[in-house]
């Protein structure tokens, strides 16, 4: 049994690793503080320079340029790499390529893309190779497994970053909504890596170390890519500074919703009558098959068009992956008590927490709605995920999320949960999606005995990251009326872990001071933001939270509209096509 000192987390940072962050955080921090003003500068001058360059060079068959004013290509490589994490990895990886002689950002940026890939593409075959000495060891043998399907994903979502850059003749280059694709597969790219590192150390594994120097690079180029479409590509295009040729706007959609739910999606979620199942699962063998996991598998892969799947009534007693090759597929139950998927795995059983889900998505346009997803492990067995998704561009609608420990795992990428039930113990929200929970009843529950209970758990590593969990007009309330365990809203995970509650109704289970610190009376980095806004009922006073420095009791409208749907997730871009209802604003 895990006592409050001693309770196993996922993922748990080691002290004297957090500490050395803080130390070596504090220095970057001064550093930063003086140069980003100079940076920007020099970087907005420096695509001023190419821009003015161009304009000579387009004018006048022999330009008169002053010497000396010419920016070089060593010079501006220098600026770009400046604002990234590691910009000697960054400027030493580049300036060995042939084709590094360039000013211009984006030509920079494809570079460092093409870094990553590279090394990248080694990573596949890095757990075979390091544990091929492996005997015995069913529990290392998964979370190798894991690592492998991860490092594949990483390359995907590297070669996807790299493919959105080519364009037709005539369309614009980097529009905002590219550059918010790209940010979100680099920023899954590092989760990835992240969540393999996080299984080893679950196992105390002594391999941990030998993982981490050989993901260096990948993990490096991975983030300094990230860096640069953040900080750079994303600056000059809010700016409309041209990279290629003058950017266009990108206009909102209707209903505003994100807007990658079109209106035949949206139909699909709002009408039930409309929402005709190209394949039906029953049971009782009136459908199609009897299994989910038989019609995930008889969708075809990348389809471009939206499959529908009806689920009818039952408990479901199986364990289902719909993996990365299952795009665009819409399920639909009878009701979250009627169609439940039902499994039992966990961490107690040597299954890593990665896999423990009951039910694991990973294809991108997932729509699911009146469904259940519930792990019946219990909190004895640990980490047991009833759903881990790692859907891009994904909605979950009027469904239930039953387990205790880990309940619902949003890994990675653009999420969005609207009228959902989700029940927990220990960080029973948790993992490092884009996601935004609207209207959804969020329930803990009474844990073992000696355990707390933390709502959220947020996994931001890299400060470039566009990920966070946002948590609005929501209710809180305790599951159990003997709720007596000592109770938060979350604590953070990882060193740039951001939730914010905003606009919610929180119950009286509430622990005043409102957040956990990971490791017991270590407060968390500085570089953390967790934040609170417009709450109401008797757990959602802020005089005596946490006094954290990177917590926040209360935002500005400003501060706050950052994690709205338009804004965390460019919901407007997508969500009206699923037709989910949404609040796009505050």
């Amino acid at each position: 049994m895990d006592s409050i000192k001693s309770f196993k987390g996922y993922g748990k940072v080691d002290v004297l690793e957090e500490q050395s962050f803080k130390r070596k955080n504090r220095k970057r921090l001064i550093i930063l503080s003086v140069s980003t003003v100079v940076l920007l500068a020099v970087i907005i001058g420096a695509v001023a320079g190419v821009l003015i360059h161009k304009r000579n060079n387009t004018s006048s068959s022999t330009p008169n340029s002053t010497p000396g004013t010419e920016l070089t290509p060593a010079a501006s490589l220098k600026a770009v790499c400046d604002v990234t994490q590691y910009p000697t990895s960054c400027f030493s990886s580049i300036s060995a390529l042939e084709t590094s002689n360039t000013t211009d950002p984006e030509v920079i940026f494809k570079l460092s893309l093409q870094v990553a890939i590279h090394a990248a593409a080694k990573l596949p075959g890095l757990p075979a190779k390091i544990g091929r000495n492996i005997v015995n060891d069913t529990r290392l043998e998964k979370v190798l497994a894991v690592c492998e399907g991860l490092f594949e994903d990483v390359v995907d979502r590297l070669n996807d970053s790299l493919t959105t850059m080519d364009v037709n003749q005539g369309e614009k280059l980097l529009s905002s909504a590219k550059i918010n694709d790209i940010k979100t597969w680099l920023s899954t790219t590092l989760t990835d890596q992240e969540t393999c590192l996080d299984s080893l150390m679950d196992l105390n594994s002594t391999l941990i170390q030998e993982f981490k120097a050989a993901m260096q690079n990948s993990t490096e180029f991975s983030s300094n890519s990230l860096a640069i479409v953040a900080k750079i590509l994303s600056l000059l295009t809010n700016l409309n500074v041209p990279l290629h040729r003058r950017l266009l706007g990108v206009g909102g959609s209707e209903m505003g919703f994100p807007s990658w739910v079109n209106p035949e999606d949206r139909r699909l979620l709002q009408d039930r009558n409309a929402t005709v199942a190209q394949i039906v699962v029953a049971k009782d063998g009136t459908g199609d098959f009897k299994t989910i996991q038989e019609a995930v598998d008889a969708v075809p892969k990348k389809s471009e068009n939206r499959i529908v799947i009806h689920v009818k009534q039952g408990v479901y007693y199986e364990n289902v992956l719909m993996d990365k090759s299952k795009w665009n597929v819409m399920m639909f139950g009878d009701g979250k008590t009627k169609t439940v998927v039902s499994g039992n795995l966990s961490s107690a059983d040597g299954t890593p927490t990665f896999s423990t889900a009951t039910f694991a998505v990973a294809g991108k346009g997932f729509i699911v709605k009146d469904m259940g997803f519930i792990n019946t492990a219990g909190a004895i067995r640990h980490q047991a995920v009833a759903l881990r998704s790692g859907s891009d561009l994904s909605v979950y609608y009027r469904c239930s999320f039953d387990a205790f420990q880990d309940t619902l795992y949003a890994h990675s990428n653009r999420q969005f949960y609207r009228e959902c039930d989700i029940t927990g113990t220990i960080d029973f929200i948790f993992g490092n999606a884009a996601v935004v929970f609207q209207d959804c009843n969020i329930q803990p529950r009474q844990p073992m005995e000696n355990q707390f209970n933390t709502i959220t758990a947020q996994g931001k590593k890299d400060p470039n990251q566009n990920t966070g969990i946002s948590i609005q007009n929501c209710r809180f309330f305790a599951l159990d009326s003997n709720l007596t365990a000592q109770t938060y809203l979350g604590r953070p995970w990882k060193d740039y872990s951001t939730t914010v509650i905003m606009q919610s109704e929180i119950g009286s289970f509430l622990n005043p001071s409102g957040w956990k610190e990971w490791v017991t009376n270590v407060d968390p980095p500085n570089t953390i933001f967790y934040a609170e806004y417009q709450n109401s009922g008797p757990g959602s006073g802020v005089d005596q939270r946490v006094k954290w420095a990177g917590y926040k009791p209360t935002l500005t409208d400003n501060e706050a509209v950052k994690f709205t749907v338009t804004s965390l997730i460019q919901g407007d871009e997508w969500l009206p096509s699923t037709d989910v209802t949404f609040q796009s604003s505050l």
